[in-house]
């Protein structure tokens, strides 16, 4: 994001004459060293009010200024924009959306019931934007500390920032760099964001100057005071009103430099502010008239007055800056803090109504009071949970299971199940989380609830299959089943069947993944069990699709529609994802098309990150099957640029790349496909092998490595013929007779045509079987096994369909058979320039729909674009209107998230590869 010239960042200075910053002729701020670090931040305003949405980070180490920063520009923006203002505190446990609950005074009414009733955080994400884009002026959302950010508001930010571009709104974050390691979720969720809406600022410290010339009229040793704190604005401004006149006069420490201060304050405000310090974030009125005595109020103001606390327009107060707070606490023993932490929370639960639980749970745990944290932790976790922050709800347990011993066995048996439960979601799945099941299963056996046993056994086997243990995950599955049929028919006793059936289906055994599937959706239904009704279908219908039967689609679209209808969107996303696989997998590529996109457009709605990569690897494997190369090579190479993917989201895309460079004639061809296949292999599922296996096959053909393709024939011959679907038993028996190699008799039965009719001999009849199915590469490869005869025809046939892909390595084997069969010198010969397949857009766009994607995605309004491209408003619309529907999206915004997602969207890897680097 640009920013009318402005520097990106403070940078160092040379001169801090000019400290003020004027607005609309009136001088508001007096900062040092910060001028242009503002002058940014207006800038992004003045683009947010013509329509230009943006995201402004900050950050820097502790006492850098931030906070000043950002109160300098609300004093700035208040007249011109409307202000929704929130942080993030340092609880042991951060509040679930703590930031927008700060907001709500700016909200209106609808979104703050949202948040009364902890309702999904999409509808409340989705209502901020609706709010943002109703108001009459442009809107600065403001969200500080971050660092500190649950996982909810992390979402938030993510959700926002995704959006920002078609909004009158400047989303603005602070953090302290130092403390946000590698590891930090906000590390992964900054690196989400649109860059190029994002305008970073790192704050620098004070030059010597700038330290001289906020201390100017103190008196002291600016140059030492310039040395001891580094040009730490908080420090300079702690040592300075530490009122020293000598060197020997300056503390060699804030802390002392606080303690000096505090020390030489009266007792009841030293007091105060000891007491106070236990609380790491604001107070209302309400807590300091129940926690103190009347004259708090007098305190206060001395104390704010003193710029020893900071008070906002709704009277709440809090330290200046956390440093300050912490230091303060720092003078306190355990046994003084364990004390104030009890009086602490004696008031909270005194008032009316009852404030946060986090604050609660966050003193009880304080004040080590057991049976306050064993009541409170819980409730707290399943707030967290439902709306999303999954790492504090386990947060919240872990502190409850610090107390375990004074909880009685169902609570504690409880406490192990939903810590791990929750941990499993937000963290890595490690041997605690499956050491928590195990202690919950011992717990609910002593305790003779057969129901409990077997739904944590279930969850046993899932943790394992998640860990890439399919056996374990078996073993724990199988008893899940056996313990839950000793009780009663139950809801829990459905899901174990739904998770045996998926088991099996993964596995591609899909006998028993329909027979375990109708047996959970009988239960399902007994019990109204919604949940497993939806599940289950999912795993029965993609299993009698594998198996042909068409009443398979019927299952997964009722799942589907369910999935949609109950707002289990994870759910939904898995069947997008089993319906395109199936309509790839099974040539149905009208199908695919519609529900790829559909998928993706769903998934990108509702920031499912992990399944949009995952089916658009299935895309990229699409447009492999349409002989559209470059399409394919340049979604999967957008897939495997992501970071942080696991190797499940980046196999199908690897998958796809290996393939198409073995077909380019790339030096890295090999190496790709003995990585899918290690991959694959790693899994341990069929579905992956089978595909991985097979495409060294094709590279030992094109390659003249019989040798190789024998080892992989063999591999796969040792698999189950049931194991395969039918497109895959045919690939393995066409290549199984290319080569000569004798195949058990079932993998012949029932295949489809294109591979039956080259199986009887009707080379001709099978590429046009392929032609049919728009499948041209299958085509080429058909025409090319022929062993004379009709070998000219058919071979010049092959290469007019190769050639234009640019498949390098199967038009060298295709002319290595015209030499074999002396008719090399009337094949075709190769074209000049890319083909028109390797310059379409993967979505279809026409070059004029490229043009104005790509402007859509830059924000630009139809005006601007018209503008722009010299075209009338009303050919734009109808631009815009083609762009979107082959999107799947129902309006801009959708399509801008789109693009963040997919960046191949915008057209920068088509044609550009089409003169590979053969050493690649």
């Amino acid at each position: 994001m640009t920013t009318r010239g402005l520097p990106d960042n403070p940078g160092d200075y040379d001169s801090v004459q000019d400290r003020t910053w004027q607005f609309r002729g009136r001088i508001s701020v007096v900062l040092v060293e910060r001028d242009i670090v503002l002058g940014n931040l207006v800038a992004a305003i003045d683009a947010a009010e013509n329509g230009q949405g943006g995201i402004v980070i900050i950050s820097g180490s502790a006492g850098l200024g931030k906070t000043s920063v950002l109160e300098a520009l609300r004093d700035l923006a208040s007249e011109r924009c409307d202000i929704f203002w929130g942080g993030c505190d340092a609880l042991f446990t951060p509040r679930p959306l703590g930031p927008l609950h700060d907001m709500r005074p700016a909200f209106e009414s609808g979104l703050s019931a949202l948040l009364d009733s902890s309702a999904a955080p999409h509808k409340i994400f989705e209502s901020i934007i609706d709010e943002i884009a109703h108001r009459k002026k442009a809107v600065l959302v403001v969200v500080e500390d971050v660092h500190w950010a649950d996982h909810a508001t992390l979402d938030f930010l993510k959700f926002l920032g995704r959006r920002i571009a078609q909004l009158r709104a400047v989303l603005l974050i602070s953090y302290r760099d130092d403390e946000v390691d590698a590891e930090h979720p906000l590390n992964q969720v900054l690196g989400e964001l649109p860059q190029s809406r994002v305008n970073r600022i790192m704050l620098s410290p004070l030059s010597q100057k700038g330290v001289e010339a906020l201390g100017e009229g103190h008196g002291a040793d600016l140059s030492h005071i310039f040395e001891v704190t580094g040009g730490n604005p908080f420090f300079v401004t702690e040592l300075l009103a530490n009122e020293g006149n000598t060197r020997q006069d300056i503390p060699a420490s804030v802390r002392e430099a606080v303690n000096a201060r505090l020390n030489r304050l009266p007792s009841s405000e030293r007091v105060f502010l000891e007491t106070l310090s236990i609380v790491p974030g604001a107070v209302g009125t309400r807590f300091l008239h129940k926690m103190f005595d009347d004259a708090s109020g007098d305190i206060v103001a001395a104390c704010v007055r003193k710029k020893l606390l900071s008070q906002d327009k709704e009277q709440k107060i809090r330290f200046r800056h956390e440093l300050a707070r912490l230091a303060t606490l720092s003078r306190l023993s355990a046994s003084q803090q364990k004390l104030i932490h009890a009086k602490t929370l004696e008031t909270l639960l005194q008032l009316t109504p009852e404030p946060a639980l986090d604050w609660i749970v966050h003193h009880a745990a304080g004040a080590l009071a057991g049976s306050v944290v064993l009541e409170y932790a819980p409730k707290a976790a399943r707030q967290a949970a439902s709306v999303g922050s999954h790492r504090e709800a386990a947060a919240h347990y872990a502190t409850a299971l610090k107390f375990v011993d004074e909880a009685d066995p169902p609570l504690a048996a409880q406490l192990y199940q939903n810590w791990a439960y929750e941990a499993g979601l937000a963290l890595r799945i490690d041997n605690e989380v499956l050491e928590a099941r195990r202690h919950a299963i011992s717990l609910w056996r002593a305790l003779d609830r057969p129901e409990k046993v077997g739904e944590n056994l279930r969850w046993l086997s899932r943790l394992h299959w998640y860990r890439g243990e399919s056996a374990r995950a078996s073993h724990f599955a199988d008893e899940a089943v056996r313990v839950l049929e000793t009780a009663a028919p139950s809801a829990e006793r459905a899901m174990a069947y739904s998770l045996r059936s998926q088991l099996h289906m993964l596995n591609s055994r899909m006998e028993q993944a329909i027979s375990w599937g109708r047996r959970a959706l009988t239960l399902a239904e007994e019990f109204d069990n919604i949940e497993a009704r939806i599940h289950a279908l999912n795993n029965v219908g993609f299993a009698m699709v594998f198996q042909d039967q068409p009443d398979g689609v019927d299952a997964l679209l009722e799942s589907l529609s369910l999935a949609h209808d109950h707002q289990f969107h994870e759910h939904a996303a898995r069947v997008y994802t089993n319906l395109s696989e199936h309509a790839v997998d099974f040539r149905k590529f009208t199908l695919a098309e519609e529900y790829i996109s559909r998928g993706i457009a769903f998934d990108s709605e509702h920031d499912l990150d992990a399944w949009i990569h995952y089916l658009v690897g299935i895309l990229a494997r699409l447009r492999l099957e349409q002989g559209r190369l470059h399409n394919a090579e340049a979604v999967a190479k957008g897939v495997l640029g992501l970071k942080r993917l696991t190797l499940l989201m980046r196999l199908p895309a690897l998958t796809v790349l290996a393939r198409v460079r073995m077909r380019f004639g790339c030096q890295s061809a090999d190496a790709l496909l003995s990585e899918v296949l290690e991959n694959a292999i790693s899994t341990d599922e069929v579905q992956y092998v089978i595909p991985a296996r097979l495409a060294l096959v094709e590279n030992a053909w094109l390659t003249e490595r019989k040798d190789e393709a024998i080892i992989q024939l063999d591999a796969l011959g040792k698999i189950a013929p049931q194991s395969f679907h039918k497109w895959n038993r045919g690939e393995f028996a066409v290549w199984a007779l290319r080569f000569g190699h004798d195949v058990p008799r079932e993998f012949f039965l029932n295949l489809p045509d294109p591979f039956a009719l080259e199986l009887a001999d009707d080379i001709s009849g099978a590429a046009d079987a392929w032609a049919a199915l728009n499948a041209p590469y299958s085509a080429a490869l058909t025409l090319m096994q022929v062993n004379g005869g009709d070998g000219e025809k058919s071979l010049a046939a092959a290469l007019k369909i190769l050639l234009p892909m640019e498949a390098g390595r199967t038009i060298e084997k295709a002319r290595a058979l015209a030499r074999k069969f002396n008719v090399a010198g009337k094949m075709p010969r190769g074209q000049r320039g890319p083909y028109g397949s390797a310059r379409e857009h993967v979505l279809g766009f026409t070059k004029k729909e490229q043009e104005v994607f790509a402007l859509i995605a830059a924000g630009a309004t139809n005006i601007e674009i018209a503008e722009k491209l010299s075209r009338s408003k009303r050919t734009i619309e109808h631009h815009v209107s083609a762009v979107l529907a082959k999107m799947n999206v129902g309006n801009r915004m959708e399509a801008i998230v789109r693009s963040q997602n997919e960046p191949w969207l915008l057209g920068r890897e088509q044609g550009q590869t089409n003169r590979l680097d053969r050493n690649a």
